[in-house]
């Protein structure tokens, strides 16, 4: 088929790649004019394991192109994604002035193509939208010239760091329809990554929107119950480690998403929590578990800050403290909402001085902190000198370290593992003084 992705932002352009991969052909479409040059020139704007690969692959073989020109692209398409960002507003709803924007622009470019049956035209919104986005979109082509349109709901459930797999395997494909006909086009465009049995689930659209944001909601609520029941562990003197393995082998409950650490972050979680509770104020609606779940994510921030102010005592002024990861996760370069900023900026508000190092990620964190903090392109060179260190972020580089070199370079052997990923008897054995979350100890 061939398909036009309106936005090359992190969903869009996964999704236009791994669609040109099963042999569409497939225009990526975007008003920045760098990005595009960039692309054009086998450029990446975002890091993602395996995308840079895929991208120069298609683009060699012909089936993936980049241009700032909608109109060509769009008319040449029978499906156009949108997949543009939708980011928190200022009241804390989506914002989806940019989907309004991308719908009229379609509008314009299709108004004078011919008419075909249902489903041999159809927009698909992929970015993460409220709902009631579909119906608004198919109204705004109608008020546009293009009623004949279908208009279809495809959310994504892409990790970031796996991505490309995700898309290739999906655990199921979740699409909101009101023809049958419509869904029958996309069940053919997905039918190459279904071939496991994996579900294809149709559905309205109105399902499908609250889908993808219930999905989140859940994955989020996970995190911030595992992070309320660590607090709790210091507190009490249990270990979280032990506890979540007496409650992950519950099949009920399982062990994904039961990580304690120091509160997540990224492009998708904090902010479709925040839409989540602006679509039940607007229909009059209290999301208590949801507001809960933000607030205990928000408080867990601040929990690696706090421990290492105890250990010093309140005294951080011109003490150098070492941090080690700096995206929202591991295998990305993403750091929107990351842990990582707000410790930082907590060290240097006490007159700490901070030291980062990130297999990814610094570019991005120099671009807003520039040099009122250090970076060092190795994890042992942020270590010289520094009097603690902090983990924040657990890429697997950090994970079986040599512990003799980072406590002769460490001033003070101190670390704080906001992920656990050391054992505290070996620490203790090597001489370091280790703090963890939910660990059972506090400083």
């Amino acid at each position: 088929m061939k398909v036009a992705v309106v936005g090359t932002g992190y969903v869009g352009l996964v999704t236009g790649t791994c669609l040109a991969e099963s042999g569409n052909e497939v225009a990526c479409i975007d008003n920045n004019p760098k990005k595009i040059d960039t692309l054009n020139a086998g450029g990446m704007p975002i890091y993602e394991p395996g995308l840079a690969e895929l991208v120069a692959k298609n683009r060699k073989d012909g089936r993936l192109t980049f241009t700032t020109d909608l109109p060509a692209a769009v008319k040449a398409a029978r499906l156009v994604f949108i997949a543009v960002g939708t980011p928190q507003s200022d009241a804390g709803d989506a914002d989806l002035s940019a989907v309004w924007a991308v719908a009229k622009a379609i509008a314009t470019a299709l108004k004078s193509e011919p008419v075909g049956p249902p489903g041999s035209r159809v927009v698909i919104t992929k970015s993460t939208v409220p709902v009631g986005t579909n119906k608004r979109v198919a109204e705004i082509l109608a008020e546009n010239g293009c009623p004949h349109v279908d208009v279809a709901s495809n959310p994504e459930f892409l990790k970031e760091g796996a991505a490309i797999d995700d898309f290739m395997k999906p655990d199921r494909v979740v699409v909101g329809v009101r023809k049958p006909e419509v869904g029958e086009t996309l069940r053919e465009l997905y039918a190459p990554f279904l071939r496991t049995e994996r579900p294809f689930l149709v559905m309205t659209p109105e399902s499908a929107e609250m889908t993808k944001y219930a999905a989140n909601a859940m994955l989020a609520t996970k995190i911030s119950f595992i992070n309320e029941t660590a607090n709790l562990c210091d507190k009490l003197g249990a270990d979280i480690n032990d506890v979540r393995r007496g409650i992950g082998h519950d099949q009920r409950i399982g062990f994904q998403f039961l990580f304690p650490g120091p509160g997540y972050g990224g492009s998708c979680f904090p902010k479709d929590i925040r839409a989540i509770l602006g679509m039940g104020r607007k229909v009059g609606q209290p999301m208590v578990m949801m507001q809960a779940v933000d607030d205990v994510n928000e408080a867990q921030k601040q929990v690696l800050f706090s421990k290492v102010r105890a250990h010093f005592s309140g005294q951080l002024a011109g003490k150098t403290i070492a941090v080690w990861g700096l995206a929202f996760k591991p295998r990305t370069d993403d750091i929107r909402e990351a842990p990582a900023l707000v410790l930082i900026d907590a060290l240097l508000a006490a007159g700490a001085k901070v030291r980062v190092h990130d297999p990814e990620a610094t570019a991005n964190v120099k671009a807003i902190y520039g040099d009122t903090i250090s970076y060092s392109d190795k994890p042992y060179g942020a270590l010289e000198g520094a009097d603690a260190l902090a983990i924040v972020t657990e890429w697997q580089e950090f994970r079986a370290p040599d512990f003799e070199v980072m406590k002769r370079l460490l001033t003070s052997p101190v670390i704080f593992d906001g992920r656990n990923i050391y054992d505290e008897k070996a620490m203790a054995g090597y001489g370091f003084t280790y703090y963890a979350i939910g660990r059972g100890k506090r400083a």
